[in-house]
């Protein structure tokens, strides 16, 4: 397969190319938003982030994602120099400059800052984080239900890089999705160390089985908004939902399968390593569980 699709596959929007954006305080045009070689994301991927949704004049679950970012800013010792409040203003202002409604997507970016040698060693980051927030005007456009392929790259233990840590460093993720695309996918399916299955490169991942929703247990994947948003609404409107661990072979013969992530909300799945996946369209609990989530976001 060469037609690739992503579950970040949007519209094409002209406004884009002259967009603001928001880089330690000041606002600049697409082309000067620019940061330091030195910068410690850069040179190691050393930093945390955010992806937040824009509805209807509103961002969808922001005090989560901002309580998530100072999460994982702790968790690796970095310092965001703002209060919570602070950083969502700054989420704002970037929306008020760019004079957006609706259907935009923010990527809000936290680094340890600029290093003042080359190296890796935490302290040689001195002057402080680099915080960036780049916001497109965003509409998802996915001509066909996403194909996937289990690939050998594991989300791992969390003594080696915790899977639910948003971290800058997602080259696990990316040598993933090389491999699903090599084999003819569009995104990888990954399994957890004991070899179930449990989330793709970008996103959560979910099959139907008999009229229940089936997830992976968490303890492996990035434990997403958007997916407890859905284990939420499928238990409030009477849908069984399981967090368990379930192999490939259940997976295969699953009637439905999707994926959930803050820019897509819900992805279908049509085929997994060559298998049809229930009719390789999206099914009736997958679009019942995505008109709930529209109605919960205002979308």
């Amino acid at each position: 397969m060469t037609d690739h699709v992503s579950t970040h596959q949007a519209e094409e929007d002209a406004r884009n190319e002259s967009i603001l954006i928001w880089v330690d305080g000041a606002l600049k045009p697409k082309a000067q938003a620019v940061v330091s070689v030195y910068d410690s994301g850069f040179m190691l991927g050393d930093g945390v982030w955010e992806g937040i949704r824009l509805y209807n004049n509103r961002w969808a679950f922001i005090d989560e994602h901002v309580d998530r970012l100072f999460e994982a800013a702790r968790a690796i010792d970095l310092d965001i120099g703002r209060t919570k409040q602070q950083v969502i203003d700054a989420v704002l202002e970037t929306q008020a400059a760019n004079g957006m409604v609706t259907d935009a997507h923010c990527r809000l970016m936290v680094t340890r800052g600029v290093k003042t040698r080359p190296f890796q060693h935490p302290r040689l980051s001195q002057q402080g984080p680099t915080m960036v927030i780049i916001m497109e005007h965003s509409r998802p456009k996915l001509p066909r239900p996403i194909t996937l392929a289990t690939v050998p790259h594991l989300r791992g233990l969390p003594m080696t890089q915790d899977p639910k840590l948003n971290s800058h460093s997602k080259l696990n993720c990316i040598l993933a999705c090389i491999a699903a695309q090599k084999a003819g996918a569009d995104e990888a399916l990954m399994l957890d160390v004991h070899g179930f299955v449990n989330t793709t490169n970008a996103c959560n991942f979910f099959i139907v089985r008999k009229g229940e929703l089936w997830t992976s247990t968490g303890d492996y994947c990035m434990n997403g908004i958007t997916r407890q948003k859905v284990l939420d609404l499928a238990r409030a409107n009477g849908i069984v939902a399981r967090e368990r661990n379930f192999s490939l072979v259940e997976t295969y013969s699953a009637d439905e399968a999707f994926l959930t992530g803050t820019f897509g909300a819900q992805t279908p799945v049509g085929m997994i390593d060559g298998r049809v996946i229930g009719t390789g369209q999206m099914g009736p609990v997958t679009e019942r569980i995505r008109g709930l989530y529209k109605a919960l976001v205002g979308a």
